[in-house]
């Protein structure tokens, strides 16, 4: 079992930046990849980042490509997504995400969901 707690999200103006951070419980943090997925209102949950169990390989969604920066701390239990750049439509609340078996890119390998953090961008 794996508890995934966001933290971070609040208000911001269009071209700020801001930090998301998910904090895992358990001791096989590890072995998951781990990903960050949004869902703005009225819409689907998407894919926004994702990066290796070891941390040498991240994706991104082409959306965030080159604005938003995905890390983790296997020491500390954590992964975090860098937003740069911030657009109002990058409004949406932020799902930190755990994937045991594959790359944690598709929601439907995602083994564990954390309960979201909302960010909202206003122009």
């Amino acid at each position: 079992q794996v508890q995934l707690v966001e933290s971070g999200g609040r208000l911001m103006q269009a071209g700020a930046s801001l930090r998301l951070s998910c904090a895992a419980s358990g001791r096989t943090f590890s072995a998951y990849a781990m990903g960050w997925f949004r869902q703005a209102p009225e819409k689907e949950r998407e894919f926004v980042a994702a990066i290796s169990r070891s941390g040498t390989s991240t994706y991104y969604a082409d959306s965030v490509k080159g604005r938003f920066t995905i890390s983790r701390d296997n020491a500390k239990n954590t992964v975090y997504l860098q937003m740069n750049s911030l657009k109002p439509e990058d409004t949406a609340v932020y799902y930190c995400a755990a994937d045991f078996g594959g790359s944690a890119r598709s929601s439907y390998g995602v083994d564990y969901w954390g309960k979201g953090t909302l960010v909202t961008v206003a122009s």
